[in-house]
């Protein structure tokens, strides 16, 4: 399987997949942050770093089986006030994931950004409707993301009591 990371990160796609023992062949990666490059090498030396996700030529690339992104959000942030929004500077890179999924014809994509009132809009580029999930089923913060996905989701999990020490709390989650 061959997984391709948009705005990668520290590689969170490569440290969910192998939570969950999902094995894959090639992990190519678009990031420019020279730390989070440098963490993603260290603990996974065999990631191909591919760069500015506006430099890449997708249809270039080998068969993608797993598209993986959290386009930036900035220009979306309900802090941020500019008018800019999806077209902001930042932000208008998600229609560089819309371009990949478009071009490489993804067996399986998640998609991931902050709540904002461009979600139909995004909707409608994606294919289908985000999901809202706050982020406080999975960790003891209040953030609601949208997630787009083809993958089949068939419940969530319940929301935790996060009352009481976190450290003990994730020793048990973990």
């Amino acid at each position: 399987m061959n997984v391709l990371s948009l705005f990668d990160g520290m590689s969170c796609g490569q440290i969910a997949l192998n939570r969950l023992g999902i094995k894959y062949d090639n992990y190519y990666a678009a990031e420019i942050d020279k730390y989070a490059i440098k963490i993603t090498q260290k603990n996974y030396p065999n990631t191909i770093q591919l760069g500015d996700v506006n430099n890449i030529d997708f249809a270039s690339l080998p068969k993608i089986d797993l598209l993986f992104a959290g386009s930036p959000c900035q220009d979306l942030s309900q802090a941020n006030n500019d008018g800019k929004g999806l077209y902001g500077e930042k932000s208008k890179l998600f229609f560089k994931f819309i371009e990949a999924k478009n071009i490489l014809k993804p067996q399986h994509f998640i998609l991931e950004n902050v709540r904002n009132k461009y979600i139909e809009e995004m909707d409608k580029n994606v294919g289908l409707k985000g999901i809202k999930i706050n982020s406080d089923l999975f960790v003891q913060q209040n953030r609601v993301r949208y997630y787009w996905t083809n993958i089949k989701i068939n419940t969530l999990p319940k929301r935790p009591n996060w009352k009481g020490n976190f450290l003990l709390l994730e020793k048990k989650l973990f």
